[in-house]
């Protein structure tokens, strides 16, 4: 199939950019990588009236400052794949992301909005306490990522907002990480998957980050795994106990691929594996 027709723009700036998309409302739609939304657009499930393309809106670039590192939302996927500056966290994730052409494409700020349960990105920028950064209308706001996310393709970016920026923590003293991830074949979406940052001090787990994705309808950090590891020792054991937890926490709907109690049991697994790299 083919889109419907539609009207295209091309921002040069982030004003522009804004200024397009105030006028075409809700039935405009920003375009970047395209890695999401064209293929929606081919089958219909999207018929927006104007696509407004940011490629050439100065969005992009990575950059290090005050203990963060700071993302452009047009940055190809596969250019922070490559950055010395990306999270270890981050460059571990991102070749499960789709295939090398989709991340020589696919965006950063792209990934992120498009608020996918079973996306890596979103799930990182979640556990590692990161920001997102929106304008709009009324300006530019900064705000936790997991405020972002809502549910599947759901963010609580405003009308006529656009994500331009994300702010990934730089790795501090004593961090360690790990990302699992189980799917039927490379670049399929992911059937569940774990993050894990820990930060170890003399022997014990100080502050503990682990969230999951794809069997939640958006990336989910769970605080009652994260309680249970901070102020112990690292231990076999203990990252046992703590994939046991995490698998009473989610509840998958399952799909033809899986069933419920198989992801809720996978879930657990993957988060015992990530919590024992990461320690």
């Amino acid at each position: 199939m083919k889109p419907v027709p539609f009207r295209y723009v091309v921002a040069r700036s982030l004003e522009e950019a804004l200024a397009a998309l105030a006028e075409g409302g809700d039935d405009a739609k920003p375009l970047a990588g395209g890695q999401s939304l064209v293929p929606a657009l081919n089958l219909r499930l999207l018929r927006p009236e104007l696509l407004v393309d940011l490629n050439r809106a100065g969005l992009d670039g990575i950059v290090r400052e005050n203990g963060s590192v700071r993302v452009g939302a047009t940055t190809r996927q596969a250019e922070l794949e490559r950055s010395p500056h990306a999270h270890p966290l981050v460059r571990e994730a991102l070749p499960f992301v789709g295939h090398v052409v989709t991340r020589n494409r696919g965006t950063v700020g792209g990934s992120v909005a498009h608020a996918d349960g079973a996306a890596e990105l979103p799930l990182c920028l979640v556990a590692l306490g990161g920001e997102v950064v929106a304008e709009g209308p009324d300006g530019r706001r900064t705000f936790p990522a997991e405020e972002l996310f809502v549910t599947h393709y759901t963010t609580t970016l405003l009308p006529g907002e656009l994500l331009v920026e994300t702010v990934w923590p730089a790795p501090g003293g004593g961090e360690r990480s790990a990302f699992e991830e189980l799917a039927l074949r490379g670049g399929d979406y992911a059937l569940a998957m774990a993050a894990a940052v820990l930060r170890h001090d003399q022997g014990v787990i100080r502050e503990a980050r682990v969230a999951v994705g794809a069997v939640t309808d958006h990336p989910t950090a769970l605080a009652e795994v994260e309680a249970l590891l901070v102020g112990n020792a690292p231990s076999d054991e203990l990252a046992h106990e703590a994939g046991a937890l995490a698998a009473t926490l989610v509840d998958p709907a399952g799909g033809i691929h899986a069933t419920p109690a198989y992801l809720r049991h996978l879930t657990g697994v993957l988060v015992e594996r990530a919590i024992r790299r990461a320690t």
